[in-house]
């Protein structure tokens, strides 16, 4: 075992620091590198974790007790095992204090070591492509000993610096920067932010990664056999992406009598950070849980891939890659609804703070009254002094009698007003 544990630990130091080569920079916050705590990097499968560890390594004095755990060859490691590796790691590299391991929760008893070794104060940091495995276990045996960090596939930002283009104010504000900037969020719309899809736009690629996680962590994982249910209820779910759903409605629609499995079978799909279900706001928890729910994909490119959308369907790539942008920055959202709708509400602590509407354009009159509506009511109904509406295209400043104001935004100007150093 330790020849082959050996032999695996060099092999992916050298696939790993050939795949960062070819990656841009990602954010590191300065207490990612500082904290004494077990640092938790998760998100779906392919979204440039191990990358990101690479680039932690790249920052930090200690490199070299790296080990990814999602490799077919260790189908027989145990938790025993581990002082194994343990003992690996110094009889290559010397005695170190800093370890770096990928896909850990494949590993049935993981947490036991990461706690051995953090009482012994080492620095571990790891990465998870499954929030309930994470979750489980470090509620149980890591309480109060780590911080978790989600990450997604590329923001835009990032797919710009990838695509070799640099954000400045030539960029922005110049009409050749500004088309090529515009240009490039086209593409971004529909190719999404995978970091290697990005890189050869393989469909293969894609449907490879998609199986992983439907059948590595959806149906064996949790030890389910339907696999026609399962892909039906995916294909439903990405061809309604951003739209109303409920358990009973879904149920009957894919053919599975009762809500109790669709609820589970979504929790499931959502654990491996493929969706995200959308709870209509109320005070009460309760109500939240039961009224319908709206459904967004992780990224882009999966809806292309398993959905059917016989139109462009631009308006739910916008609207969806509007809320993984919430989400990548870390804020808690609702959609709002009552006479009128809106799109996503932001809460912070007890408060809604923020209120967004998303659509392509504001060309035609009955859009632009219905979107100003919806997003005047959440205002109104929160106490909120502005609001605003994320569009393809189109930008201007809507005040109000009442001294409110709407702010019409174009998307990719939106994203790139973001700085997550200064959030």
């Amino acid at each position: 075992m330790k020849d082959l544990l050996k032999q695996i630990i060099l092999e992916q130091q050298d696939v790993l620091q050939a795949q960062n080569k070819r990656y841009v920079q990602r954010y590191i916050a300065d207490e990612w590198l500082t904290t004494t705590e077990i640092l938790i990097i998760s998100g779906i499968r392919r979204c440039g974790k191990s990358v990101l560890v690479q680039q932690i390594r790249d920052r930090l004095e200690e490199k070299d007790f790296y080990f990814n755990f999602d490799d077919e060859r260790l189908a027989s490691f145990k938790l025993e095992d581990f002082q194994k590796l343990q003992e690996c790691f110094v009889e290559l590299f010397g005695e170190q204090h800093t370890y770096y391991f990928d896909e850990i929760q494949n590993i049935e008893g993981w947490e036991r070591f990461v706690r051995r070794l953090y009482n012994a104060g080492n620095k571990v940091v790891i990465t998870g492509s499954n929030a309930r495995m994470l979750s489980r276990e470090l509620g149980t045996h890591l309480t109060g000993r780590y911080i978790q960090v989600e990450i997604y596939p590329f923001s835009f930002g990032e797919y710009l610096l990838m695509q070799g283009v640099a954000v400045t104010a030539k960029t922005m504000y110049t009409t050749a920067g500004r088309a090529s900037i515009m240009n490039n969020f086209a593409g971004y719309l529909t190719s999404g932010g995978f970091p290697k899809y990005l890189q050869d736009g393989s469909m293969a690629y894609l449907s490879s990664l998609y199986e992983s996680i439907i059948y590595r962590d959806i149906l064996t994982r949790n030890g389910l056999t339907n696999e026609k249910e399962m892909l039906e209820l995916m294909f439903y779910l990405a061809s309604n992406a951003t739209k109303r759903i409920t358990y009973s409605s879904l149920g009957k629609i894919v053919g599975i009598q009762h809500p109790d499995t669709i609820k589970n079978y979504l929790e499931y799909i959502q654990q491996t950070y493929l969706i995200f279900q959308l709870f209509r706001y109320d005070p009460s928890v309760k109500k939240q849980m039961s009224n319908p729910k709206k459904i967004y994909f992780v990224d882009n490119a999966i809806i292309s891939r398993i959905g059917f959308n016989a139109t462009e369907n631009k308006g739910v790539f916008l609207e969806n890659m509007v809320f993984v942008e919430l989400k990548r920055r870390g804020l808690d959202v609702y959609y709002y609804s009552d006479k009128k709708e809106c799109d996503f509400i932001v809460r912070q602590g007890i408060r809604i703070t923020d209120a967004y509407q998303v659509t392509l354009n504001m060309s035609s009159p009955q859009t632009r009254e219905r979107e100003i509506a919806g997003v005047r009511e959440a205002m109104q109904a929160y106490s909120l002094s502005k609001g605003y509406i994320i569009t393809f295209e189109g930008k201007e400043t809507i005040t109000f009698e009442d001294n409110t104001v709407v702010e019409v935004i174009p998307a990719w100007e939106w994203m790139l007003q973001y700085d997550p150093a200064k959030a």
